[in-house]
């Protein structure tokens, strides 16, 4: 019999998954960003795009998992701040799964190109448009901050849990069963 508070497999492959990419993804966006503009960068750029894809399918998919399965109750008491401000933080995190690759193909389609996956195209290059450019790279500016203090908060939190409240959240993380 499954514990009320184990995680499904499902759960727990779809969140690690898509934090180990989108991680990877910052890390790499972040490389991008310090190099020169040349030939050479635009394959990477190519990659990197096409990661953040697949997060979107991936994280779109996750959400509607999430939305069938609901929140999880916390293994231990907080405070009534606390547990709002680990809500607010998952509902962030969750958002950031979608928000980003969606401000990255804003910047992308706003610029004149295509985006695609590894090469296959999935939505022409059109006309370009600065708007459209513009408010995706601040929508991804801000959100690669926020999301990279928010995953900071979220890993402490874990600490936290493990040192200060010793539940068994990260096991549970892991897809234990515990009680």
């Amino acid at each position: 019999m499954k514990s009320l508070f184990q995680l499904s497999k499902t759960t727990v492959i779809f969140h690690w998954l898509i934090a180990i990419a989108m991680i990877c993804s910052v890390i790499f966006g972040l490389y991008l960003e310090g190099l020169p503009d040349e030939p050479d960068k635009v394959p990477l750029i190519s990659i990197h795009k096409s990661v953040g894809m697949l997060i979107l399918f991936a994280a779109s998919l996750r959400i509607l998992w999430r939305m069938l399965e609901g929140f999880f109750p916390p293994l231990s008491a907080s405070p009534v701040w606390q547990e709002r401000a680990a809500k607010a933080l998952h509902i962030f995190l969750l958002a950031a799964t979608i928000f980003m690759p969606v401000s990255g193909i804003m910047m992308s389609l706003g610029s004149g190109y295509s985006v695609g996956i590894f090469g296959l195209e999935l939505i022409t290059a059109g006309d370009k448009n600065e708007i459209l450019a513009e408010t995706g790279e601040i929508i991804h500016g801000l959100g690669k901050t926020l999301l990279i203090i928010a995953v900071l908060i979220h890993v402490a939190a874990t600490i936290k849990h493990s040192l200060i409240n010793k539940d068994s959240t990260f096991k549970r993380m892991l897809g234990f069963k515990v009680d």
